[in-house]
């Protein structure tokens, strides 16, 4: 006869959830140590993902904050280059001034050296700039000397000796106002002291001006009153 020890149900119970737990630890305890061995470790592979998450962080911060450096910095760049622009223009201004004080000093000097030429007239200044390729800028400064109690009243002349930039062809000459009408009341003289007179020549493209001579005429005289040539090398 055999004698057999029986157990309660709510014990059985709790010895199968025992040895299943044992059995799940067991076979996760192997899942872990076969991914160590196998090369691959789950908590480190975890714990790089929060440290790059961490670094990617980090590095978002700082691409905000050179993004916005950068946008200082461009905004600085674009006000300094407006400013050197500004002060470029201002120094251009003041070059144009300065050049202009030093004509008048000029002028002062000339009518003081010419007082004792009662109604002498003398072109103290004569410039000629290129332009553009069919177009040279020319500045004239006429002077009366003495004390007049009049103005004078007349015109300019203005002939230029042309020669074509590429060395092709013969020499020619341009005369305002006869050859160009329309810069006949820009020559006009009317003054007590002195005028000043500037405008343009027209010439051919590709032509150089060689020489220019320039000659004041007084109203309903047929002699100039004044001559004055410029050489240009």
């Amino acid at each position: 006869m055999a004698v057999r020890s029986h157990l309660p149900w709510p014990w059985r119970a709790v010895v199968a959830t025992v040895l299943l737990a044992i059995v799940g630890g067991m076979w996760w305890w192997g899942f872990d140590f076969g991914q160590i061995f196998g090369g691959f470790n789950r908590k480190e592979v975890e714990a790089r993902l929060v440290s790059l998450e961490g670094e990617n962080g980090r590095l978002k911060d700082e691409a905000a904050q050179l993004r916005t450096r950068s946008s200082q910095l461009e905004s600085e760049l674009a006000m300094t280059a407006g400013a050197q622009a500004t002060l470029q223009k201002q120094s251009l201004e003041l070059m144009a001034e300065n050049t202009q004080l030093k004509e008048e000093l000029s002028f002062l000097q000339k009518l003081l050296s010419d007082s004792s030429k009662q109604g002498a007239v003398s072109i103290a200044r004569l410039s000629i700039d290129r332009e553009r390729e069919d177009a040279w800028r020319y500045s004239v400064l006429i002077v009366r000397g003495g004390s007049p109690r009049d103005e004078f009243e007349g015109a300019l002349t203005l002939q230029a000796s042309l020669q074509p930039e590429a060395g092709a062809g013969g020499a020619s000459t341009v005369t305002l106002p006869d050859d160009e009408p329309a810069t006949a009341a820009a020559l006009k003289l009317k003054f007590k002291y002195y005028q000043r007179l500037e405008g343009t020549i027209r010439v051919p493209p590709g032509s150089l001006v060689r020489s220019v001579t320039v000659r004041a005429f007084e109203s309903g005289q047929a002699s100039a009153r004044a001559t004055r040539t410029l050489a240009i090398s």
